[in-house]
């Protein structure tokens, strides 16, 4: 299977991880990161060598216009997106509930909801077939700690 993926939250972890298998399975990639352009260029060489077409792209998925800019960035040098994997997400810090302040709170739903919704609205109108596009597959991750907890 191959075709055009891109991977939010790519430049460690889960979504390293994701965007190497893609590029294994000859996906072309766009390897988003927010903080870490190194390790996401280290994803993305890892794809190129490969034999793929790999690029990063700096976007805070919370953020609607860097979402809908990495979006246009992706047709311009990729082509035609078919995949996309929500990875990006945070706990938002170790802290118990009572302790937990509004803006950790809504920086967490920013990312972690909002974002999801950002990038799912911008692939949607590319893939689906409603909108010219050829179909495709958006995959959402969540963290163990939704059904576990985390401290």
């Amino acid at each position: 299977m191959s075709g055009i993926m891109l991977v939010t939250g790519a430049s460690r972890g889960i979504g390293a991880a994701v965007a190497r298998l893609a590029a294994a399975r000859g996906y072309d990639l766009c390897v988003n990161y927010v903080n870490a352009a190194g390790r996401a260029e280290e994803v993305a060489d890892d794809a190129r060598g490969l034999g793929v077409r790999a690029m990063t792209f700096r976007a805070d998925t919370s953020d609607e216009a860097e979402v809908v800019a990495m979006f246009a960035s992706i047709d311009r040098e990729l082509g035609p997106l078919s995949a996309v994997v929500n990875n990006a997400g945070i706990t938002g810090g170790f802290s118990r509930v009572d302790e937990v302040d509004a803006a950790t709170l809504r920086r967490v739903m920013d990312i972690n909801v909002v974002g999801c919704f950002f990038v799912a609205r911008e692939a949607v109108k590319r893939m689906s077939t409603r909108h010219g596009g050829n179909g495709g597959a958006i995959v959402n991750i969540s963290s163990g700690a939704s059904t576990s907890g985390s401290p």
